[in-house]
């Protein structure tokens, strides 16, 4: 199936089916190895920024694929929804290969999982972003828009730990490093999410004019 525009069929059925793959396996693999109850690992499963950006790509790809014509099609076809997303699964792949790569060294299934949802999706929407995704509509104002995902997530983790004593982030966990420093590095991070933001929106605004 075609959608009328933005990013070909074939593409959506790649990051859709790559995606779900890669979330379901997950989703298995940390059942199987919980070290707490069921529904607290699925709190878990859902703490992680990379869990919950890969699935809105998942689900973006697929109701483009399946329903573009339908009001959440519509949505997702959006310059600013596809950007947004572009700046999400972008941070995610940054911030895992420069960061958290190192931390460990996952084998067999969880090692493809981990290729996945870090670097394959991350680059392949990227480049979906670049070559398909209209853009032409972005202004800088928009950016700022985009930091409540990351900051209602933020708040939720930071909440959830306080409660929980768990962290699914190094840099997030305030029993090791203290409010002050992990503060520190929230404020990093939305300086991260800004400054891709603004630079994609003038990216997108200089590949619009290649094009005309």
């Amino acid at each position: 199936m075609q959608p009328a525009r933005g990013i070909p069929g074939y593409l959506l059925a790649i990051l859709g089916l790559f995606g779900w793959f890669a979330l379901l396996s997950q989703f298995y693999l940390i059942i199987e190895g919980r070290v707490v109850s069921v529904p607290e690992t699925i709190i878990r499963y859902f703490s992680f920024f990379t869990i919950l950006t890969n699935l809105l790509v998942a689900v973006c790809a697929t109701v483009l694929l399946l329903k573009p014509g339908s009001a959440w099609g519509r949505f997702f076809a959006r310059a600013t929804t596809g950007t947004a997303i572009a700046v999400y699964i972008v941070i995610v792949g940054v911030v895992y290969n420069t960061v958290l790569r190192f931390l460990w060294k996952p084998q067999g299934l969880q090692y493809v999982v981990d290729e996945l949802l870090h670097s394959v999706i991350p680059v392949l929407y990227f480049l979906c972003w670049v070559l398909f995704v209209p853009k032409s509509s972005l202004q800088y104002k928009h950016a700022f828009g985009w930091l409540i995902y990351p900051a209602v997530y933020l708040c939720w983790i930071l909440i959830y730990g306080a409660l929980s004593g768990y962290y699914p982030y190094p840099f997030v966990n305030v029993v090791d490093l203290g409010y002050e420093r992990v503060l520190i590095n929230c404020a990093g991070l939305f300086l991260a999410f800004l400054g891709l933001s603004l630079f994609l929106i003038l990216l997108g605004k200089f590949l619009s004019r290649t094009k005309n």
